[in-house]
């Protein structure tokens, strides 16, 4: 079998996001393998702010509680404003790939500093842009990554969420179409 490096699921609303979220942690999956990456689309709605208390971000807006929650359970947050899709929030390990791309001027044709932190975790370039039309069209990324059977457990119990779309990606995959 194929080594699996990620599981990554498009959700079409932030409730549906919310819902694999919790059944992941009710499956005993490490919440430390867990992003989330959603756009803040709706800063115009309510007053929005979002500061750093320590090791947490604290978010303001229409979608609060649900990204305070992914700030309680995941490890790292982020808030990025990318050219081409906005303001744009993140949770979970993917902020450092998101970072190290910025950081080391990492530039992959055509894709965003989201794209080239996905790309950079060994996420085909095809399926990055599929992934930031995602994020264009208001949608959310769930992302796991982890061992094969930490990646195959984690897309069994995402596939009973009812995601939009799911897919894995293997590392020796990822490896042969770079």
């Amino acid at each position: 079998m194929t080594e699996r490096n990620a599981v990554v699921a498009v959700y079409d609303t932030h409730e549906g996001a919310e819902a694999a979220v919790k059944e992941l942690q009710r499956a005993g999956v490490d919440m430390r393998s867990l992003s989330i990456i959603g756009r803040d689309t709706h800063t115009d709605e309510q007053v929005v702010g979002y500061y750093n208390n320590g090791d947490r971000m604290k978010f303001w807006g229409k979608a609060g509680a649900m990204w305070g929650g992914f700030w309680g359970l995941l490890f790292g947050s982020a808030f990025f404003a990318i050219p081409g899709i906005g303001p744009v929030l993140v949770a979970g390990p993917v902020v450092a790939w998101i970072i190290g791309a910025l950081e080391g001027a990492v530039v992959v044709g055509g894709v965003s500093a989201i794209g080239a932190g996905l790309y950079g975790m060994g996420i085909p370039k095809d399926s990055v842009v599929n992934y930031e039309t995602a994020l264009k069209t208001d949608k959310f990324l769930l992302l796991v990554s982890g061992s094969a059977n930490d990646v195959e457990k984690a897309r069994d119990v995402i596939e009973k969420t009812r995601p939009a779309n799911v897919a894995v990606h293997a590392a020796e995959l990822a490896a042969a179409s770079r």
